[in-house]
Order: C-alpha cells, then sequence, then structure tokens
C-alpha cells in the first residue's frame, strides 16, 4: 500500500483551471519562435539543477549549474559539489530525451537506470540498487531522526506498485499524479542515497509525459529550492515520522499546486522581461555599433551569469581573438566588467547593462498566491524533514 491520491475539492479546481491557462498561454507563445526563447531555456533548466541540489545543502551559483549543461568546469564550486551537480544534469537530460519517446516504459528499470545516471559518479551510494537496511532523515540541527522509511525488504514491492500506476494513464490530472509520483517515492526512501532529488526528477518527468509541457518550464525544482523549508516542513506534516501511507496527501498536493501556480506566473513573468530585455540590447548594440551575436552574453550577463571568452567562443562560433576584441568593447562601453587576469578572466554585469536591466524589472507585476493561507498552516509544523 502507497499513499493514495486525494480528490481535489473545489479550491484545488480553481487553481487547476489557473495553472492549465498559464500554461495553454505560455505553449502558444513559444510556438512563435523568438531569439531570448533558448537562453530562457537554458537558464530554467540551470535553476532547476540548482534548486534541487541547493535542497540537498549543495550551494551552486547559476552560472555553474548551467556549465554542467555546456558540459564545461565550474567557476567557483568544489569538485565533490560538481560531480552532484552533473549527476543530476545526466538524469535530467534522460527526463528530456524520453519526455517525448512514445516507445519508453515508465518502469522500475527506467527508475532505477535514472538513479544510476545521477550517482555513478560515487559508487559507495550504491548507484541503481535499492537499500539493504533502514532509513532515517536526520536533522542536523536538532541532532535527531525525524523521518524512518519502511523496512528495506518492503521496498521492492513498494517501487513496484508505484511505477505500475504511473504505468497507466490514470484518472487524476497529471499535476497531481506527477505529485504523488514525489511524494511516495521520496516516502519509500527507496535507495541509500539521492532520494530527494530522484523524486523531484520523477515529478518533472511524470509530467513532462502527461503533455504539460517540456520539462524546462514545467518543473517546480526552483520554487522548491527557494522554498526548502516549507517543503520540509509540509512532507513532515504528511509524513508524520514515519512510513504512514494511510495519512492524507491533501495538503501535499495542495502546497505542489501552489509551486506550479507561482512557478507558472514566474517563467511568463521572465519570458515578458527577456523580451523587454532583448529590445534594450538591440538599442544598445546599434546606438555602440556591437555585433549582433553579443545579445545572447549580455542576456547572461544580465542573469548574473559570468561570462567565459571560452563559452562566448563556443556559442557564437568565432575565433579567440574575435571574442577577446568583442568583450573588451562591451567592456569599454560600460555594459560588462573584466574580473581576474589570464586564465581566470570573466566578465560580470557592467553599470550601464545593470541600468538596462532595472528599468525592465521596475515594470514586474506581483505574483499571486493561489493558497495564502498555506504559509501560516506550516509554520506551524514543528520539525522539518530534510
Amino acid at each position: 500500500m502507497i499513499y493514495a491520491t486525494p480528490e481535489p475539492d473545489p479550491e484545488d479546481q480553481q487553481v487547476l483551471e489557473q495553472i492549465h491557462g498559464f500554461r495553454t498561454d505560455l505553449a502558444d507563445v513559444m510556438r512563435v519562435p523568438k531569439r531570448w526563447l533558448g537562453g530562457l531555456r537554458r537558464s530554467m533548466l540551470g535553476r532547476a539543477i540548482q534548486g534541487s541540489n541547493s535542497i540537498e545543502g549543495h550551494e551552486v551559483r547559476l552560472d555553474d549549474a548551467v556549465a554542467a549543461l555546456d558540459d564545461e568546469e565550474a567557476l567557483s564550486v568544489d569538485e565533490r559539489t560538481f560531480a552532484e551537480i552533473r549527476g543530476y544534469r545526466q538524469a535530467l537530460g534522460y527526463v528530456l530525451a524520453m519526455a517525448g519517446d512514445a516507445e519508453f516504459e515508465l518502469d522500475v528499470s527506467a527508475l532505477r537506470g535514472m538513479h544510476f545516471m545521477m550517482l555513478s559518479h560515487d559508487l559507495s551510494k550504491s548507484p541503481g540498487s535499492y537499500r539493504q537496511g533502514a532509513v532515517y532523515v536526520h536533522d542536523e540541527a536538532s541532532g535527531q531522526n525525524v523521518y524512518e522509511g519502511p523496512p528495506a525488504e518492503q521496498v521492492p514491492a513498494l517501487v513496484a506498485e508505484l511505477m505500475d500506476g504511473l504505468g497507466s494513464d490514470g484518472d487524476a490530472d497529471p499535476l497531481i499524479r506527477a505529485a504523488m509520483a514525489h511524494l511516495n517515492l521520496v516516502m519509500i526512501h527507496p535507495f541509500r542515497d539521492g532520494n530527494g532529488r530522484m523524486a523531484r526528477a520523477l515529478q518533472t518527468l511524470v509530467l513532462s509525459r502527461g503533455g504539460i509541457g517540456e520539462p524546462a518550464f514545467s518543473g517546480i525544482e526552483e520554487w522548491l529550492g527557494s522554498n526548502a523549508e516549507d517543503y520540509c516542513r509540509v512532507l513532515a506534516a504528511t509524513g508524520d515520522g514515519g512510513w504512514h501511507p494511510d495519512r492524507s496527501a491533501a495538503l501535499w498536493v495542495k502546497f505542489n499546486l501552489r509551486a506550479h501556480h507561482i512557478q507558472a506566473q514566474t517563467i511568463a513573468r521572465r519570458y515578458l522581461e527577456a523580451g523587454r530585455m532583448w529590445q534594450a540590447f538591440d538599442d544598445v548594440i546599434s546606438q555602440f555599433g556591437l555585433p549582433e551575436r553579443v545579445a545572447d552574453e549580455l542576456f547572461d550577463a544580465a542573469l548574473g551569469f559570468r561570462i567565459r571568452r571560452s563559452t562566448y567562443v563556443r556559442r557564437a562560433a568565432i575565433e579567440q581573438r574575435t571574442a577577446t576584441r568583442d568583450l573588451a568593447r562591451l567592456a569599454e562601453v560600460g555594459l560588462l566588467v573584466p574580473v581576474g587576469e589570464t586564465k581566470g578572466r570573466h566578465y560580470v554585469m557592467g553599470e550601464r547593462l545593470a541600468g538596462l536591466r532595472q528599468v525592465v524589472l521596475e515594470k514586474r507585476v506581483p505574483l499571486v498566491d493561489p493558497y495564502p493561507w498555506m504559509r501560516g498552516r506550516l509554520a506551524s509544523v514543528a520539525t522539518p524533514v530534510r
């Protein structure tokens, strides 16, 4: 027996309709090719990697997460942490590849294979294999174990039940089905390590397979990473310290719908802002007689990326001396600022670019919380589960 899918109440139904409306609108505008869409997609995937790993305590800058996507070296994160990031990137790449594959079967083998991809850099963590003993979630702050998973001998049957259910179409909305896949996997805790990241990646895969949208724009890893305390608290409220699949998952589902609603608003806002930023880039490129190819680098810098000559050379398909000249010119007009010397040199957002960005952000529309009562409710949960 695993956690049962709750029926959405009228409040949930209204939120579901709004989320699907957001997703439909986004899909419509994305059908028209835009120059900034590739950069936006790349940054969203980077934010997903960053968010999911931050919950596990792996703090990483966005451009280092994107470096994993681009198969480049990290600028600041240590080698061990970057290995974890690359592992999640590999699993997410699997999600991207399988999302639209009609022949793909979402079963136990696929799940265990995805876990191997995620943790194959550290064989001591038994990638792809179920745990053989008890598992506990430890709260470092209190020094106590705050969650105990089901006995190891139950794990194969529980995972099989979960994956068999996902293999059928089911009657529940894909957003709810994906949320329940996440909950059940993280509560079963079938692996020695990586259970949280696996649950979040599985949720994104179920979403994309359910037609919600491409993984770059359908997942909520970024939002969960930014709201990790509430994420831990809702798991604590649902699990009550152990494997209790008889408990209601209603609050968990509402929490996920809230995440999707706010994340969808965020994506729509970023899409609008990206268009405004690129218009500003066109103006400043014309003003200073710059090559159009620098727009991608300006966009990344405006997002807070550290711009490397090697990345620019590869993306723009230009020679190193051309890249050096372009970057020097961008620094000369105040759009970028050089940092460091020789091999370690990179460029960050300059004062003129920061000014362009600020003009765009001043028009930002506030986000709407579909469940305004939830933060107060979660604040009453005493012990978060990590």
